[in-house]
């Protein structure tokens, strides 16, 4: 039998996300001219569809259909995103010149968001089968067996990256890739190296693109008072930014954390929503519910968020098959990192990524996409001892 603990706290989450996307889009509806319901009623769509998905994946067999969908969702949707660049206007949509949705009925959808449960799967099903003890195999040794990955995963990010100009995403990918990679069996030299070589490869992307380059500087701009303090005047006056790039998102997003205070100002009465925070519903959904439900609601969304990490996790650990047991650990690292990038960045502690918290934030292809990874954990979850 499927863990019902866990599809009844992804749906309690799926319901708390319409109903913050209902709350926080008033502004967004007014500056687009479309029904006040627009975006509750798209989400609760996305919403509906994504608990049955659950729910119908749940009662399949997954020896019989776990590899097909993984493969499925890493194949094809590989193919759409090298696709996308060479696609025409009317079947994608761009935003600064990035192709990184596909019109679809009305809808657009996101590949990448399909891309990471299948990359995760296809990580799984590769570790499971050709990684394990390390056992008198030197560093050297355990990069030539990387390699294939690291191409792969390279490959990914060139697309995700360069071509769709979305590094939040390969930061969440990169940190999912690097853990699994360590349960999976390797050393943990081998992880430290890896680790360096990431932060070297993610400060290069960082200073090969000025959009990037002033998002830190305008992250650095709010955090640098607090930090600079320890450091000697003269030091500190060469890392200080002017103040004119302060980050005015980062500014808001905390006065509205800060407005909602303990118990909120309530179900309707935020007031950062209303044109302060651009489309609070997506990245900054977590600092509209601070505002409205204060800190009351925030720890109850964290608590749902953690306790739903925990069963994924419960199933990882109970899991005999070892590609269950990576994929359930995937996905649930995958959760876990969208979820402390977006909060980090909205909090001003990192900066902000564009990453969308899962089942919470507006968005069909999030939500779906996420549904899919946590019906394919629960088609697994039946041939596991979870009592």
């Amino acid at each position: 039998m499927a863990d019902r603990k866990l599809f009844a706290l992804v749906s309690a989450l799926i319901a708390v996300g319409i109903v913050l996307t209902y709350t926080l889009s008033i502004y967004t509806t007014i500056l687009f001219k479309v029904g006040e319901f627009h975006f509750a009623i798209r989400q609760t769509l996305f919403g509906f569809l994504s608990i049955l998905i659950i729910w119908l994946l749940a009662q399949a067999d997954p020896d019989k259909y776990l590899s097909p969908i993984g493969f499925t969702l890493f194949i094809g949707s590989s193919i759409l995103m090298v696709a996308m660049p060479f696609l025409p206007e009317f079947l994608v949509s761009a935003v600064g010149g990035a192709k990184r949705w596909i019109k679809f009925l009305g809808f657009s959808i996101a590949p990448v968001e399909f891309f990471k449960i299948g990359f995760v799967y296809f990580l799984a099903w590769s570790f499971s089968r050709k990684l394990g003890h390390h056992d008198g195999m030197g560093v050297k040794q355990e990069y030539i067996r990387f390699a294939p990955y690291a191409i792969v995963f390279i490959v990914a990010m060139f697309i995700i990256a360069f071509v769709q100009n979305d590094l939040g995403q390969v930061v969440v990918l990169g940190l999912t890739l690097l853990f699994m990679l360590m349960f999976a069996g390797s050393s943990f030299k081998f992880f430290l190296t890896l680790l360096v070589s990431a932060i070297m490869f993610f400060l290069f992307f960082i200073f090969t693109a000025e959009h990037r380059i002033l998002r830190i500087k305008s992250w650095w701009a709010l955090a640098q008072n607090s930090v600079l303090e320890v450091f000697p005047e003269s030091i500190a006056k060469e890392l200080r930014v002017p103040t004119e790039v302060e980050p005015y998102q980062i500014g808001h997003s905390l006065n509205a954390i800060h407005n909602g205070g303990f118990f909120g100002v309530g179900l309707g009465g935020g007031t950062f929503k209303l044109g302060f925070l651009s489309e609070v519903h997506t990245d900054f959904i977590l600092a509209g519910l601070a505002e409205e439900f204060g800190f009351i609601g925030v720890f109850f969304v964290v608590l749902l968020f953690v306790l739903m990490l925990h069963r994924i996790f419960k199933i990882a650990n109970r899991a005999e098959d070892s590609k269950v047991y990576l994929f359930s650990l995937g996905v649930g690292l995958l959760l876990a990192f969208a979820f402390l990038v977006n909060a980090y960045g909205i909090s001003g502690i990192t900066p902000i990524k564009g990453i969308s918290i899962p089942f919470l934030s507006y968005g069909g292809s999030s939500v779906l996409a996420a549904s899919i990874g946590i019906g394919m954990i629960l088609m697994a979850s039946k041939k596991t001892n979870l009592a």
